[in-house]
């Protein structure tokens, strides 16, 4: 679930740039180069590439499980630490800077992470934390030369992503190692949102759709766009979803692919071109993609809502 993180730190830098009075064009760039930082930790998933490869069995569920159990040998570590959110984001702010004094610091900034993570954790953690520290300042120098963001606000928007990633984490799997190299744990448990797993995974489902409801809301207030608009009415074609509960297991944590999958496909609903009748004959038009998008969100989401409503029914 990578896009919950994204648009949970969109959100909350972008209704703090509202609140302010920022200019539209600012909040919105601030609030995408927040989401960029709350993706990277992700970056540590990489290493899953190598349980795909070697992945036994032709079905997507193998496939997927691979990815998952390699994944998991290294995910939530190194790159979740609210310990070392901070010279990471340092580090983006320094890249931002760009002059040989601040390159030379930055340098030296991640030789030191990378060095103190491979004493502490391994080879396979200090490549994990070199990635991680070139995907920070990748995204700050872009951030820096296309978008203008200075050093002080790619501070901030980095800290916002990193540090709200582990947090979002909490609900599914294991609690992301929060205080990394230091031994101790900040959460020892996955938050529970329901005692029955199904329900727990629907909740945790729901609360990623109201992340991204949220940023369309920050973007809604910021650009003066009404959603009602945009949105089809094909988005209640979602609704049918709710059979789906006589086709695939009930999904929960440990098996949440069909289910993820197919209600996602839900979405391509949004992509469907509007017929409608006029003159002499019918009158197809493609939809615009804030239409596709809006109304594959809503698709995805009545969807969601109407098989929760159907697990709880029957």
């Amino acid at each position: 679930m990578f896009v919950g993180h994204a648009a949970l730190a969109f959100a909350l830098v972008g209704s703090v740039a509202v609140v302010r009075g920022w200019t539209t064009e600012r909040a919105l760039t601030l609030a995408v180069v927040a989401g960029a930082f709350a993706v990277l930790p992700d970056v540590d998933m990489v290493y899953a590439l190598v349980g795909v490869a070697s992945a036994t069995g032709s079905g997507a569920l193998a496939v997927a499980g691979a990815f998952w159990s390699t994944g998991n040998v290294v995910h939530r570590a190194v790159t979740h630490s609210l310990v070392l959110a901070f010279p990471v984001a340092l580090l983006a702010a320094l890249r931002v800077v760009d002059t040989r004094p601040t390159r030379a610091l930055s340098v030296a900034l991640a030789v030191l992470l990378v060095g103190l993570v491979a004493a502490v954790g391994g080879s396979l953690a200090a490549l994990i934390t070199l990635l991680f520290v070139l995907g920070a300042a990748t995204v700050a120098a872009v951030a820096g030369h296309h978008a203008e963001v200075t050093a002080p606000e790619t501070l901030v928007v980095a800290l916002v992503g990193l540090l709200s990633h582990p947090f979002g984490d909490l609900f599914t799997g294991e609690p992301p190692a929060m205080l990394y190299p230091l031994d101790a744990a900040l959460v020892t448990e996955r938050v529970a949102l329901a005692a029955d797993p199904t329900l727990h995974l629907l909740a945790a489902f729901g609360t990623e759709l109201g992340t991204v409801w949220a940023a369309v809301a920050i973007v809604c207030l910021a650009t003066g766009l009404r959603p009602t608009t945009a949105v089809g009415t094909r988005a209640t074609l979602g609704a049918g979803y709710a059979a789906s509960i006589l086709l695939i297991p009930a999904p929960t944590l440990d098996l949440s692919y069909p289910f993820v999958f197919s209600v996602l496909g839900v979405g391509l609903v949004g992509v469907l071109p509007r017929v409608r009748l006029v003159g002499r004959g019918p009158s197809v038009e493609p939809p615009d993609w804030l239409g596709a998008g809006l109304t594959g969100l809503s698709a995805i989401t009545v969807a969601w809502l109407a098989y929760t409503v159907a697990y709880v029914i029957v």
